[in-house]
């Protein structure tokens, strides 16, 4: 159950994301043979982690509920602070996506609290994966400098404890909330205005560097789940420059290189970018 829980892991970022579910999937249906609490709290633990990083919320939402519960009955703390990091997440992601902001606020602080509560039992592993899931909350709650703040924190653990697993995800969002300071109330103009107006080339120069490096470390990890998302924060911003043939070779490199997963919310937004970039730029 534990290879299998780990294998979900380890496939997803490798690039093979229906594999990873269909592990996760092997290792649940192997625990309820066991009739060994700990090992399903386990399971559903790690179960919840895959959906998230799937950008699945609802069953995200779903799996973090039930190794809560069964904590709780259990006196799990470790394995009921990690489902309460991933329960906030879930509803903090599902509230964005429909734009309840109360329940999004809901979900950060559940966020918190779960970490909290994961620090008081002394543990530190998966630390800065949790505060990566918070930084990117507060960035859709228009939070980014608390969300800075947060990955600050992230990456001191990265460095203290060698755990690189979202090392590369933690450069990329902060190059995405470091653009996202420069967030300007556009005016509505009677006459055109060039985009240059609403660009800061120093927050730019910055945010491209932290995806380069971000790409650069999902590169050497072969971790292309990673390298996508950090190819595609790069490419957006290339399109915003109008470097939109450059952006486009770029993440068709990339795009090009998956073999499943296309119905996932990650291939998904990259195929439109990439559909958006082929009609848009410039000439060959």
């Amino acid at each position: 159950m534990v290879c299998l829980s780990w294998a979900a892991w380890t496939l997803w970022l490798l690039g093979y994301p229906d594999q990873a579910l269909k592990r996760s999937h092997e290792a649940l249906t192997l625990v309820q043979t066991l009739s060994h609490p700990p090992s399903l709290a386990y399971a559903l633990g790690c179960a919840t982690v895959v959906h998230q990083l799937c950008w699945e919320g609802q069953a995200a939402q779903e799996r973090a509920q039930a190794v809560i519960a069964l904590s709780r009955e259990q006196g799990f703390a470790f394995w009921a602070a990690m489902g309460t990091v991933l329960r906030g997440w879930a509803l903090a992601e599902q509230a964005y996506l429909s734009g309840r902001q109360g329940q999004a606020e809901e979900g950060i602080a559940q966020m918190r609290q779960g970490l909290t509560a994961w620090r008081d039992t002394g543990a530190e592993m998966s630390r800065p994966y949790f505060l990566a899931l918070l930084a990117a909350a507060y960035g859709k709650a228009g939070q980014a400098q608390e969300g800075l703040g947060v990955l600050t924190e992230a990456l001191a653990g990265v460095h203290k404890n060698m755990e690189r697993f979202c090392e590369a995800e933690l450069h990329r969002l902060k190059g995405e909330l470091t653009l996202q300071q420069f967030n300007v109330q556009r005016p509505k103009p009677k006459v055109n205005i060039p985009q240059s107006a609403f660009r800061n080339p120093h927050l730019e120069a910055e945010a491209e560097a932290c995806f380069v490096k971000a790409i650069d470390i999902a590169r050497c990890q072969s971790a292309k789940s990673w390298e996508l998302r950090a190819v595609m924060s790069l490419s957006r911003l290339w399109q915003r420059q109008g470097k939109k043939k450059k952006a486009r070779k770029l993440l068709a490199e990339i795009y090009g290189w998956f073999t499943e997963g296309f119905a996932t919310a990650d291939l998904q937004e990259a195929k439109a970018l990439l559909e958006e970039l082929r009609k848009t730029g410039e000439p060959e």
